[in-house]
């Protein structure tokens, strides 16, 4: 990937230096995490790329710019932009009705009290819109958050447990089984929200996901890498991927020699997928630029500023709006859009940034955000699970915001 010296677009290089010295020494040399990949980007041109630790601590490999991550919920923005792209089609509108589409939804009902399957629930008395859905407003949930007894049913029914030819479709017709945490609308909640729109994804465009992602969003914009299964002759270059033990030692996760990323029927929109930096500085940039990149328009750019506001109701942030439970962002002063989150209020945030930064990350602790107003893309690549565990969007924030030289474009 070819570099810029920073200081060609404004950002000081002695200050940018911070990152990896920061990063080696708080994490990588201590054994926090294996290892990292940083990218920061300014005006379209790529001017910090850098590296610390391994990849693969057990075969002692270092980490690579090649490296191969699992992104987990950074492919939400990717299944959201998917779904917009049928939207610029005329294909739905966001204030349509989920059960225009899922039939099998008409009559959805909300968790009243009891445990699964002798659980207690009344009719729903909002209806769910496919922009609940993007906003993870729609009362759905996610088994792992262990808050609800609807997040236990969810377990126990097995929604989204990966098995031998599990697909979309089972996973839709288990929660037509499963009630709703709340009315549609009237509350946040991280959830499989994402999934559902990706299955809408491939009802209206009579094409499988991973076909839609290929032909409309990972060739044009010539993300080679990006995939929901991990290719035979790329396997050298997957990363390995870890938690921490009781002692809050790395421990292997899940070993890229032996992967469940190898063969998967169950096409994750929400958290499937597997990427390089380079690939997803690709999609950043595309955003960045109103919907285009290298001359393939992917989305408008009023699209994309449309997806990127604010749409929780009455301008409110994420805190004001929960359930509480497990989410990739911080609550104050942070809202959500159609796929990504915003900061709304750095100051509630308690961090630096720009009104209308907007960001997400994943279940193994990668990151990424777009700043529109100073132009910048940033995107971090670890693995650990889970991704709460350290605060690297503040720290990277604080370090990379003290860099720039100017103010804005």
């Amino acid at each position: 990937m070819k570099l810029v010296e920073p200081e060609s677009v404004a950002i000081s290089s002695k200050r940018l230096l911070r990152i990896g010295e920061h990063l080696r020494s708080r994490y990588v040399e201590p054994g926090k995490i294996p290892g990292c990949l940083t990218l920061v980007a300014r005006r379209g041109q790529v001017c910090y790329l850098q590296g610390e630790g391994m990849m693969d601590l057990e075969r002692r490999k270092p980490m690579r710019e090649d490296t191969i991550f699992r992104i987990y919920s950074m492919t939400k923005p990717i299944t959201s932009v998917a779904l917009m792209m049928l939207y610029e089609k005329g294909m739905f509108s966001l204030n349509d009705p989920v059960h225009r589409y899922l039939p099998q939804w008409r009559n959805l009902r909300v968790y009243r009290a009891g445990q699964w399957p002798e659980i207690l629930s009344e009719p729903a008395t909002t209806t769910m819109t496919l922009r609940d859905l993007f906003l993870h407003t729609s009362g759905l949930t996610y088994g792992f958050q262990r808050n609800t007894n609807v997040d236990h049913a969810y377990r126990k029914l097995g929604v989204q447990k990966l098995r031998p030819g599990y697909t979309l479709q089972e996973m839709i017709d288990e929660l037509a089984q499963l009630p709703l945490e709340f009315n549609p609308g009237t509350a946040w909640n991280y959830s499989v929200a994402t999934d559902v729109l990706g299955y809408l994804v491939e009802l209206l465009s009579g094409q499988g996901l991973d076909q839609f992602f290929q032909e409309q969003i990972f060739g044009p914009l010539g993300m080679v890498d990006t995939a929901f299964e991990i290719a035979p002759d790329k396997v050298g270059r997957f990363s390995a991927c870890y938690q921490r033990d009781a002692n809050r030692q790395l421990e292997l996760e899940d070993d890229p020699a032996d992967s469940a990323w190898r063969q998967r029927s169950f096409l994750s929109g929400g958290g499937g997928l597997l990427s390089t930096i380079a690939d997803y500085h690709r999609f950043c940039q595309m955003l960045l630029n109103g919907g285009e990149w290298q001359g393939q328009q992917i989305l408008g750019p009023r699209t994309v500023e449309f997806m990127t506001r604010n749409h929780l109701p009455g301008g409110i942030d994420i805190a004001g709006f929960s359930r509480g439970g497990y989410s990739e962002s911080g609550h104050e002063g942070t809202g959500f859009g159609l796929g990504f989150a915003q900061m709304i209020d750095a100051v509630k945030g308690g961090s630096i940034g720009s009104p209308g930064e907007y960001f997400w990350g994943g279940m193994a602790s990668t990151l990424f955000w777009n700043d529109p107003l100073e132009q910048l893309s940033v995107i971090f690549m670890t693995q650990l699970i889970p991704s709460g565990t350290f605060n690297f969007r503040g720290q990277l924030g604080s370090i990379i915001h003290a860099a720039l030289l100017d103010r804005g474009v």
